[in-house]
């Protein structure tokens, strides 16, 4: 059983590939997830079995203090968490499951049966509370019989401190290199954009991110095109209709692939599974971290030091700007060598031994 966690798309994204070679592997893959992660791989992988499997409901603020506000919340999440370990038994019981691979869900540890978890964020980056932070993430990722962290583990690294620091001793961590659901062979050279704009993450963000971007867009001549990010929604309202502006609630990823090689770089978010991408992709790009959200500010940072990507603060955000200065940047760009097939065939047979 595959289960992401529910903030957002770069959780369930990175599932894909492993759930992609599960069934090439043969096995019967059950995804348990909520929400918009649900609706997006229920249209993946229509032919599979669902279980709807409540998320953590976080709420995010618009003047950026997270930091007050995540701690505010533990209590009610630290119970989703108790919550949804009560609810795996049952589960498990009723789908006959062999195995769980969990991305950053915390409860789905048992000892009935073996499990992984999947995170890039061994190490929480946090401006207080840090110490005290990662106590408790280190106490939840124990429980499970291994860690999978979706990177290289020499210095051509994505994700900097978030997992190099130093070693998670307790269990055993395998770094698998990053996963994508894309492939750089899938690129359209033809370009007709000046940006790809991925608009995503949790609200209100999401939707104050949206609303500058479009308002700024429609002062200019650029060319963009706009995906919101909302696989569920049907209807594109009307204040996003702009003449230089192709706005989709969702793309089919080789429609999504198409649309971003046919851009100059893309505008996002700094979610790490998005940096992935761009690294798989060698896309440049303008990172634009969801206010407050540490992980996402600490990453574009990161990244802007060594010259990657470009990084603008949510509130500094300029478009034009952005653009221009982003091409002088060097951008990623890794290439495949981890056979991940064989990893999943070989870690599949160590812990049900």
């Amino acid at each position: 059983m595959v289960c992401p966690l529910d903030w957002g798309l770069g959780h369930v994204a990175r599932c894909v590939p492993i759930i992609y070679t599960l069934i090439d592997l043969g096995h019967e893959v059950i995804i348990a997830a909520d929400n918009t992660p649900l609706h997006f791989l229920k249209t993946t992988f229509p032919q599979l079995q669902f279980v709807q499997l409540p998320g953590y409901t976080i709420r995010y603020t618009t003047n950026g203090c997270m930091n007050f506000k995540m701690l505010s919340q533990m209590p009610g999440f630290l119970r989703s968490i108790k919550k949804e370990h009560q609810l795996l038994q049952t589960i498990i019981d009723e789908n006959q499951i062999e195995l769980v691979i969990s991305d950053n869900r915390y409860g789905l540890w048992t000892k009935k049966i073996p499990t992984a978890f999947i995170t890039h964020q061994l190490f929480i980056q946090a401006s207080f509370g840090k110490r005290w932070l990662n106590k408790i993430n280190h106490y939840f990722i124990q429980k499970f019989n291994e860690c999978w962290v979706p990177d290289i583990e020499n210095e051509s690294n994505l994700s900097g401190n978030l997992s190099h620091t130093k070693k998670l001793n307790a269990i055993p961590i395998f770094f698998i290199e990053p996963l994508s659901r894309f492939s750089e062979k899938g690129l359209f050279s033809e370009q007709k954009y000046d940006a790809f704009v991925v608009i995503s993450g949790p609200e209100p963000q999401r939707t104050v991110f949206e609303s500058l971007v479009v308002k700024q867009a429609e002062k200019t001549a650029l060319k963009l095109v706009l995906v919101r990010g909302l696989p569920s929604e049907n209807i594109i309202p009307e204040y996003l209709h702009s003449e230089n502006i192709e706005v989709h609630n969702h793309l089919p990823t080789e429609l999504f692939l198409e649309k971003i090689g046919q851009s100059k770089l893309v505008i996002s978010r700094a979610g790490y599974s998005t940096i992935m991408d761009l690294a798989v992709l060698g896309k440049k790009a303008v990172l634009v971290p969801t206010p407050g959200q540490t992980e996402q500010e600490y990453l574009a940072r990161y990244h802007f030091e060594k010259q990657h990507y470009f990084t603008q603060t949510q509130q500094e955000f300029d478009l034009e700007e952005a653009i221009n200065k982003a091409t002088n940047f060097t951008g990623m760009q890794i290439q495949h060598q981890f056979d991940l097939s064989r990893f999943l065939e070989e870690r599949i047979l160590a812990l049900k031994a």
